[in-house]
């Protein structure tokens, strides 16, 4: 089946990136190839891409997409948080670019078979890596209800968060829940009819997230991976991160802000003790969106956010 994914974003990812032949750069999240093959138009005859992707199909769609592009392709299938081992695999120091899109792939949801989505009636899996041992099931069915909540209300904020754990407990004492759209039906029974009327998305949208992100632990594979980042990149090298949650895009803000050299101690505290210095500038004072159009053509654009800094 043909992997479907519109890259998000393009031209003013490649525009930030400033790729230049016969430099480095690193997807961090293949998805469809979409980000990489505009990479590699910009950086032949002698540019190297690095492709990472922790699933499997979207290394199986990049081999065969990206194979005309022989020796300047480099694929791995891995999670980006081991960034520093694949280069070290490469003998290579540090890169000239690195882009992160941070969101699910339209493959995932259509064809994955994994339970991303409450549009089909799917194993609740929601690995993005099948050879990881938690499933969405899994959680569903062991944690206990404050688990469930906390889960449901930090990774989703999700305001129904107690009464949805609530009655997931008492529908798994009856029977397990095991497919995608029996987990939306008790999420939807949970939120009143008043509440589910009042939202734009449907109701399960918010708790179905809040499992993807708990199961790839997402936010602390995000964290760990900012804590190398920086120090893989060449001077005026450039990272870009494209996020589809606030979380996320916090995250990102708050590493930049903090490369930026601004102090990041607790406003309590009576003096500075993080001796931030000044290692990037930051290209998106405010995080670039996608344009009507892009939306219009591709609304999984609709919640992007873009994030750019500079190394010096």
């Amino acid at each position: 089946m043909k992997y479907r994914h519109t890259p998000v974003m393009l031209d003013e990812i490649i525009t930030y990136l400033n790729c230049k032949p016969g430099n480095c750069y690193v997807d961090c999240t293949l998805g469809g190839a979409g980000h990489s093959r505009a990479i590699l138009e910009k950086i032949l005859p002698d540019g190297l891409l690095i492709g990472i992707d922790q699933d499997a199909d979207a290394i199986s769609n990049a081999t065969h997409l990206l194979k005309p592009y022989g020796s300047n392709v480099r694929l791995f299938h891995e999670n980006y948080v081991h960034l520093p081992n694949i280069l070290s695999q490469l003998n290579i120091l540090k890169v000239d670019g690195i882009i992160a899109d941070l969101g699910l792939s339209l493959n995932q949801i259509e064809n994955s078979g994994r339970g991303f989505s409450f549009q089909k009636n799917e194993p609740l899996d929601m690995r993005m890596n099948v050879a990881s041992e938690i499933t969405a099931a899994d959680i569903v069915n062991n944690e206990s209800q404050a688990q469930l909540e906390t889960i449901f209300r930090d990774y989703g904020e999700e305001r129904w968060a107690r009464k949805i754990a609530q009655k997931i407990i008492a529908v798994r004492t009856v029977q397990k829940i095991s497919t995608s759209q029996e987990l939306a039906k008790w999420v939807c029974d949970a939120i009143p009819a008043r509440a589910q009327h009042q939202r734009k998305k449907h109701p399960a949208t918010k708790v179905f997230m809040a499992l993807r992100i708990a199961v790839n632990r997402e936010l602390e594979v995000l964290e760990a991976f900012l804590d190398d980042a920086l120090d893989l990149l060449n001077p005026g090298g450039r990272m870009c991160f494209l996020s589809f949650h606030s979380l996320e895009d916090r995250i990102v803000k708050r590493r930049f802000r903090s490369w930026e050299g601004n102090c990041t101690c607790p406003r309590d505290f009576p003096e500075c003790i993080c001796n931030n210095k000044k290692s990037v500038k930051i290209l998106t004072r405010k995080a670039g969106r996608p344009s009507d159009a892009e939306v219009s053509d591709n609304p999984m654009a609709r919640s992007a956010c873009l994030r750019v800094a500079e190394k010096l």
